[in-house]
Formats: structure tokens, C-alpha cells, sequence
């Protein structure tokens, strides 16, 4: 980069709350479902799409795609692709991807711990909101 452009990328601020910050879609990137899940999954290592896919259940190839790439975009995925027949491509986190995946890690730990009062949650609200109707 130029000074110009090293000047001005210095004095970017992120505000997560501003429509126009980058960090919004970022955010969208690493908490929409697959980048999550696909997030978490990189967590355990290096995987191939095939692999990943098999992992993180439910996601299409379509969307796994889609998601790693914005990833990679992002800076929190690696893509290696080795010139072979067929084409060998490997899938594994950057430092910040691994920042990020270990602090997702966490909130998914809480929310699996607490599916029990989750689901008794859920029952008691519509149970109230059958008897309201």
C-alpha cells in the first residue's frame, strides 16, 4: 500500500451499530449459521470441502462454498489448493479465524449446556400463549 492508503486504512474506526461499517457484514459472515458452524468445525483442524461438508451437516455445497469464501475474504479461512488431478484443496484457519472460531466455541458450549431450560422455556410460552388464544 501507499502512504495515502496506509493513512486512511489507519484511521478507519468500526462501529459495529453504523449500516455503513465493514464490520457489519463481516459480523453477518462469522454469526450467520454456516460461518458459524463452518467456523467451529475449522476449529478441529484441517479439512477438505468434502470433509467439511460432512461435518457441518445440513449446509449445501452451494452454501458451504459461498460461506468459505466470504471467509477467506474476511481473512478468517486459508484455502490451499495443490495443482493435482483431481485438485487437492484444504480448508484451515488463520490466527484470527482461530481467535474468532475459539470465542464462537464458547457461546456454543453455553447454549448446548442450557438447551434443557431452553426447551422448558419454549414449552412454558406456548403453553401461556395456547391458553391466551
Amino acid at each position: 500500500m501507499d502512504e495515502e492508503a496506509d493513512a486512511e486504512h489507519e484511521a478507519l474506526v468500526a462501529d459495529v451499530f453504523s449500516a455503513a461499517c465493514a464490520s457489519r457484514t463481516v459480523l453477518e459472515h462469522v454469526t450467520g449459521r454456516w460461518g458459524t458452524l463452518a467456523l467451529v468445525a475449522l476449529n478441529d483442524g484441517v479439512f477438505r470441502f468434502n470433509a467439511l461438508r460432512r461435518r457441518v451437516q445440513g449446509v449445501s455445497e452451494k452454501m458451504l462454498a459461498q460461506t468459505l469464501q466470504a471467509l477467506e475474504r474476511d481473512g478468517f479461512v486459508h484455502r490451499e489448493a495443490r495443482p493435482t488431478i483431481p485438485p487437492h484443496v484444504e480448508y484451515s484457519l488463520t490466527p484470527a479465524g482461530q481467535e474468532v472460531a475459539r470465542r464462537l466455541l464458547g457461546l456454543i458450549e453455553i447454549l448446548e449446556a442450557s438447551v434443557p431450560g431452553v426447551v422448558e422455556a419454549q414449552i412454558r410460552y406456548d403453553a401461556a400463549k395456547a391458553a391466551g388464544a
